[in-house]
């Protein structure tokens, strides 16, 4: 665990490094609209743990306006790939984007994490083991607030895992 996460956020794994080859596939998929990639990414990740049998998945979600703008959530993709190949359940409906926050790309670590504060709530979940699913971590910001905002809502243990991982350091 990282200092300035929360307890509960108890582990966080990543497929891959984002080098150029896994910076493209996350492109394709996030700008370039190419959803099947999807699924041979979520294939790299079917190998992480935390994918056991008493986990839920939960795709990070994006806001309502940037999911207007792209047509899908990617990280929404991975979930429901990883779920198909593993046979979690995916669950769209436990972790809500509250707020519009501006793209974290161009943030120093300490401004991701003050552009994502609030922006989610988790709905009742309690005494369920989930696991959150996004493209990438970089400093792990979103993931830490996505993490916290399910605690709140009961669950019993948070656990994450992305397909890539910056090649900075995590705060």
């Amino acid at each position: 665990m990282c200092p300035g996460w929360p307890d509960g956020l108890t582990r966080v794994r990543s497929a891959v490094w984002l080098d150029d080859l896994a910076r493209e596939a996350v492109h394709a998929l996030k700008y370039q609209g190419w959803q099947r990639i999807a699924e041979p990414m979520a294939a790299t990740m079917t190998r992480l743990e935390p994918l056991r049998s008493e986990h839920v998945l939960v795709p990070v979600p994006l806001s309502p306006r940037r999911l207007r703008t792209r047509g899908y959530n990617q990280a929404e993709m991975l979930a429901r790939a990883l779920s198909r190949l593993t046979d979690l359940p995916c669950r769209t409906d436990l972790l809500q984007r509250v707020r519009e926050t501006g793209t974290q790309t161009a943030l120093a670590p300490e401004a991701r994490r003050a552009n994502i504060a609030g922006a989610f709530i988790g709905r009742d979940v309690a005494g369920t083991r989930l696991v959150l699913v996004d493209d990438v971590l970089t400093t792990g910001a979103t993931l830490a607030e996505s993490a916290e905002a399910l605690l709140e809502a009961g669950a019993a243990c948070v656990e994450a895992i992305t397909f890539a991982r910056a090649r900075v350091p995590i705060e």
